[in-house]
């Protein structure tokens, strides 16, 4: 046992000491029935013994507290019905938000709402809006719901109803850590072979500290509310160096995967080149690490590993705000709004800048900084001349690591006034207005074009100076040496970098109103039944805008200004009509229906572009309780996504993607013929540069051609809640979601591998070669991978609830629960009337992060008369193959070994409540108490939202999680 675990046992006695006396309470399961009385996620209705027609998880406020959570992405990644999406784990790339995806058909598909209404901009939503102590319930529905809400349920629809109606003061703090033991013998002894430095034996970091508080008063005799909240959060950052599965960039040892090896980047701190002419063209060199100006051939052992400065948690600081306000004039009229604010600030942090291989560079031929040995190689019969000579440089500046700087505000306010008409009718008419302000400063970054200048040096009686200098240019250009490893000075790499800036305003604004009636009180009622027809009827007019802006230097690395105004007008309309009740065989039937009519218009201003669409969606419900013990319920919808404006409007502009060439090397694995479909010339096969770090290049973006897609969702099941064993209900229910035409992009890796393997020339023409080096990397090399409809999306499974509360005697209550799914189908067609390939039970590559085929969380809680409430929860993930292990054709690409399988993982987590009395409840817990270590992955398999070798948002990467945290009310 390692001497530095005394900190966790130190912890773990804080925790008992906590919790050593309780208040009893019966816990929200989370899988429970809907806890509103009024309102049913998922229908317009409004009545108050309304049940869900379609399959619904219910996540409490207790859920939330039981986990520690701070992030409510966090509660809900936990359930199986959702894959992990953007979150604080995600460092390079990340645009500081965090997101939810619900059946793995991605965060655009599931639409997120706020108390029934939508919370922010479609393409610019952010869940860290929500204060995860203010959270009463999260409903989660799943299947189609466009004809209630409109565009965007395709997979479901996730509610966050809101603590907004308190009388009193109310506390809730928290802080958290986590703590690791790094025993990955594995992994170090890699480490050790290369030199690198280990990570600390036992680690206590990423403090987590989050406080909201909250103040409600009803006035007039109840009629009135007013309740008022502020939070704030905050997170330390944590490195990858402090975590050995993610402290080197692990690479593949062989092209069969029998190994990992510590492998990085060919940018390295020694200086890499690429001669694009002459002898040496396509050959890959670099400095000598003696330090002499001389070139040898590029190996692994002068890679870079560029993992340690990587943030495997970012910083970030979150302050919110916000007023929920109502008052009854009249049952006729109640007048109601809201206001919600957030700020966050959050820092990504990756390796240090370069000169990217990439972008050929001209470098002047007689330049005094290298020798004329290198100039022979770079340049050939130009050398020593003035002429310039084109190569591909990469050269890594270890000054600071690269810093993203990233700024969110977010607005949210509503206004609206509600009311009994008397005869069954009420009515809701009702505006909302979201803002959402975006700001990105990425720092310690190599200007290209400052590169360019530094790179052309002549001498001028006998001091290096940039040719820039001389012509006036830059009159500020210092010479770079690139030309002797470590030859870059902490001077010139200061004049190499250039802040970027980009930002953007995203808004949102929402004009609707709805009519509910009970047709009972009128006389409308089925001659079997005893509950009258109800109804809502509605209009809506929503309107979104984006404007996007990138500066000078974000537009020379490939952003550009963008702008899109998307406008929908919408009429609908939904009916339940209860047809049998009370009957032999028939305790109730009912069947209940919707229809939605949406006009949409879509502008961009700064092209005068502009386009018009029309779509219906609808929906058909049936439940059926033959006897009291059971439910049958069964859904059919018809869903539409429009597609936003990101997709539509946003810039084009390349960037990084997990990628292996095959036309490239000395040896290429695909053929010549192949590879002339990519744009490979005669004279560059066998002479093109491998994707450093097996990192290649994607162009993505908007394409304002894009049209809908369209969804069909089945669902059935059934509800058992037998009177013979009280508090314990039972459900199963089946769903089948098919995604018509969805808007994505072609996955990078499948276009390389179809490419490769199939020789297709749709594939192969995605591919646009540098016209120089004919590398796909760089600006000027890529894979193109913008939006456009494509085939089609499916999936299917089963999801199974439990849930029992049963007495114990004289210990007192306990309760079992438990939420699983078993998936039968992930699959995906890229191109319409093409072949598809189905990702169930795989993960790695094109079909990206795990979907196993079985997960399922399950929590015990024990109820004591002492009011001690503890908690186990078992967290079941099973166990996925790589997907380039697969026989379909369509998953073809580089075998594993060693990766070739992630096992089950269970992990479980223990809290523990107290309430000393009414007014304080404290809480503690150890989530991960066994510290299991997170799969370690090859670097180049990973895909969106892998980090630090592992896929952080499905795993524990970072060890147990310890917390402790108060809740008081005055």
């Amino acid at each position: 046992m390692r001497h530095h675990r005394w900190k966790f046992y130190c912890a773990a006695g804080l925790t008992a000491l906590l919790t050593g006396t309780a208040h009893a309470q019966a816990p929200q399961a989370a899988a429970e029935g809907a806890a509103s009385e009024i309102i049913v996620t998922g229908t317009r209705i409004k009545r108050p013994d309304l049940e869900s027609n379609s399959p619904q998880t219910v996540v409490g406020s207790e859920e939330i507290r039981f986990q520690g959570a701070t992030t409510v992405e966090g509660v809900l990644n936990r359930l199986p019905q959702f894959t992990a999406d953007a979150n604080e784990n995600v460092s390079n790339g990340s645009d500081g938000t965090s997101n939810i995806n619900l059946r793995n058909l991605g965060s655009n598909r599931v639409l997120i709402l706020v108390n029934g209404q939508r919370m922010l901009p479609q393409q610019a939503i952010d869940l860290n809006f929500v204060p995860s102590s203010l959270v009463e319930r999260v409903d989660v529905l799943t299947g189609g719901a466009s004809a209630v809400y409109g565009s965007d349920a395709l997979s479901g629809v996730v509610n966050f109803v809101l603590k907004d109606n308190l009388d009193g003061i109310r506390i809730d703090a928290q802080t958290s850590f986590y703590q690791h033991d790094n025993e990955n013998g594995a992994v170090r002894s890699l480490l050790n072979d290369k030199g690198y430095r280990l990570a600390n034996g036992s680690v206590m970091d990423g403090g987590k500290q989050d406080i909201t508080i909250s103040a409600g008063k009803n006035f007039a005799d109840g009629r009135g509310n007013i309740t008022v909240y502020g939070g704030y959060r905050h997170f330390d950052p944590v490195r990858q160096s402090s975590r050995d599965v993610s402290s080197c960039a692990l690479n593949q040892a062989d092209d069969a995967g029998t190994a990992l090896f510590c492998g990085g980047s060919s940018n390295t701190p020694y200086g890499t080149f690429v001669p694009l002419q002459g002898a040496y063209q396509g050959q890959t060199l670099t400095n000598n690490k003696d330090g002499s100006q001389s070139f040898v051939p590029y190996n692994s052992s002068y890679a870079y590993n560029y993992a340690p400065d990587n943030y495997f948690q970012r910083s970030d600081q979150r302050i919110t705000a916000g007023a929920f306000a109502r008052f009854e004039l009249s049952k006729a009229a109640e007048v109601y709004g809201s206001f919600m604010y957030m700020r966050d600030h959050t820092f990504s942090q990756v390796a240090p800048s370069a000169i990217f291989l990439g972008s050929p560079f001209a470098i002047s031929c007689n330049n005094p900084l290298a020798s004329a040995g290198q100039l022979d190689m770079l340049c050939g019969s130009k050398a020593g001349t003035a002429q310039t000579a084109d190569a591909l440089v990469g050269y890594r500046m270890s000054i600071a690591p690269r810093r993203d700087d990233l700024k969110h505000s977010d607005y949210r306010y509503t206004a609206g006034v509600r009311g009994d008409l008397g005869s069954g009718f009420s009515y809701d008419v009702n505006y909302l207005h979201s803002l959402v302000r975006f700001s990105e400063t990425y720092l310690n970054n190599v200007d290209a074009v400052k590169a360019q200048r530094a790179l052309d040096v002549v001498s001028v009686n006998g001091v290096a100076t940039c040719r820039s200098v001389i012509d006036g240019s830059d009159p500020d250009c210092i010479p770079v040496n690139v030309f002797s490893a470590g030859g870059v000075t902490a001077a010139q790499g200061a004049y190499l970098f250039s802040p970027s800036h980009t930002s953007s305003r995203n808004a949102q604004q929402v004009f609707s109103g709805t009519l509910s009636g009970d047709l009972g009180q009128m006389g409308i009622i089925s001659p079997w039944a005893s509950r009258g027809v109800g109804i809502a009827l509605g209009a809506e007019h929503r309107r979104e805008t984006l404007d996007y802006f990138a500066d000078e230097i974000a537009q020379q690395g490939g952003a550009t200004n963008a702008d899109g105004i998307i406008s929908v007008t919408e009429g609908y309309g939904e009916i339940e009509i209860p047809l049998i009740q009370d009957m032999p065989l028939i305790r109730s039937l009912t069947i209940n229906g919707g229809l939605r009519y949406s006009s949409y218009s879509n502008e961009q201003r700064s092209t005068g572009y502009k386009s018009n669409f029309n779509v219906w969606t609808y929906k058909g419900e049936l439940s059926w309780q033959p006897v009291d013990d059971l439910r049958l319920r069964a859904s059919y919808n018809h869903a539409i996504r429009a597609p936003n404006i990101g997709e539509l409007f946003a810039s084009q502009s390349v960037g990084n993607v997990a990628g292996q060439d095959p036309c490239a090397g000395a040896s290429p694995t695909a053929s010549a013929a192949t590879c002339a479909l990519t744009g490979v010339t005669a004279a560059q096969y066998g002479h093109i540069v491998e994707c450093p770090a097996d990192t290649c290049s994607s162009l993505g973006g908007g394409n304002r051609n894009l049209k809908p897609e369209t969804a069909d969702t089945i669902t059935a099941g059934f509800v058992l809640t037998p009177r013979a064993l009280r508090n314990f209900s039972f459900s199963v229910d089946y769903y089948k979601i098919k995604v018509q035409d969805y808007i994505s992009s072609i996955d990078p890796s499948l276009i390389i591998s179809q490419c490769a393997a199939t020789g297709d020339s749709y594939y192969c023409g995605l591919f646009n070669r540098d016209p120089r080096s004919g590398a796909i990397f760089g600006q000027n090399g890529y894979i193109v991978s913008t939006t456009l409809n494509t085939g089609y999306l499916k999936t299917s499974g089963l999801d199974v609830t439990l849930d029992y509360t049963f007495d114990i005697g004289t210990l007192g209550k306990a309760n079992v629960n438990m939420v699983g799914t078993y998936l039968i189908e992930q699959v995906a067609q890229p191109l319409p009337g093409q072949g598809s390939y189905d990702c169930k039970g795989l993960f790695g590559y094109t079909c990206g992060q795990p979907s196993p085929e079985w997960r399922h969380v399950a929590r015990f809680t024990w109820m004591a008369p002492s009011d001690t409430v503890v908690s186990l929860s078992w967290r079941h993930v099973g166990g996925t193959t790589l997907s380039s292990l697969s026989d379909n054709p369509y998953l073809a690409g580089t075998p594993s070994v060693i990766n070739r399988k992630i096992n089950d993982y269970n992990y479980f987590d223990l809290a523990l409540t107290q309430s000393i009395d009414k007014r304080l409840t404290l809480r503690a817990g150890v989530n991960n108490m066994f510290d299991k270590d997170p799969p370690a992955i090859a670097a180049g398999i990973l895909s969106s939202f892998g980090n630090g070798n592992t896929y952080p948002g499905v795993y524990d990467a970072l060890g147990r999680t310890v917390f402790v945290g108060a809740t008081v009310t005055m």
